[in-house]
């Protein structure tokens, strides 16, 4: 579970404006961070497949929020993902 200081520190990484909380590129940072988490779980849980059915939903929730990111605004795409360090 993700906490609410880890979430606002998600937020203020890649939000616009101080009131951007909704935008799609607040959504993929809070995503990360929940992702980065559950992945960390299931480094020691093996066996935890409710988790990873979440976790594999959270990362198509990302894949199509970058993907629609990428195609309404590339230059804010571009931010995120070096950013977040995603698409290496």
């Amino acid at each position: 579970m993700i906490t609410k200081d880890k979430k606002a520190a998600a937020i203020k990484l890649t939000q616009v404006n101080k009131n951007d909380v909704g935008s799609p590129s607040a959504q993929i940072a809070i995503l990360t961070a929940r992702i980065n988490e559950l992945t960390d779980h299931m480094k020691v849980n093996k066996h935890d497949f409710s988790t990873r059915r979440g976790l594999l939903q959270m990362v198509g929730l990302r894949k199509k929020l970058l993907k629609a990111l990428e195609k309404n605004d590339f230059a804010q795409y571009k931010k995120v993902v070096e950013k977040l360090g995603l698409r290496k």
